[in-house]
């Protein structure tokens, strides 16, 4: 079996495996009675579009960090890319567990400045294939408007 696959592998495991936890953290999500309390932003897309959108990002994502991986897997790449899977776990937590509306914000803000550290940091090894790690920078801006549209009316 090749590195390239290996490492897919692997990431695959990692990002749908955090996926599943954030899921488990979620104390019924989308479907518990406070969330669906809440006064929601005109632009939240259906319920569905979070499934794939998230299954999207985490396939380009797993193939992304695949070919990164193949390239270095220095400490501080690593380093990065665990507090990624931290981030994105636990805002699951703060938001649907325990409402903490703002610190989940604050989560979605420190894991879009990751993503994009990721996007810039590393254009120049990675040129096109760059454009895997789009779907989750673009995804994550549009769950900080949704989040923050929570914090302000809510």
């Amino acid at each position: 079996m090749n590195k390239l696959f290996k490492n897919l592998l692997l990431f695959l495991f990692i990002n749908f495996g955090s996926l599943a936890l954030g899921g488990l953290l979620m104390n019924n999500g989308p479907q518990a009675e406070w969330y669906n309390s809440l006064e929601k932003a005109p632009w939240t897309p259906p319920g569905w579009v979070f499934g794939f959108a998230w299954t999207t990002i985490m396939i380009c994502f797993s193939v992304y960090m695949a070919f990164l991986f193949l390239k270095r897997t220095d400490f501080p790449l690593k380093l990065l890319f665990t507090i990624q899977v931290l981030l994105n776990i636990s805002w699951n937590y703060f938001f649907f567990n325990i409402h903490w509306v703002n610190m989940a914000m604050f989560i979605l803000i420190s894991l879009t400045v990751v993503v994009f550290i990721f996007l810039f940091s590393f254009r120049k090894e990675m040129k096109w294939l760059t454009l895997l790690i789009l779907p989750y920078a673009l995804w994550l801006l549009v769950a900080c408007s949704l989040n923050l549209y929570f914090s302000m009316y809510n």
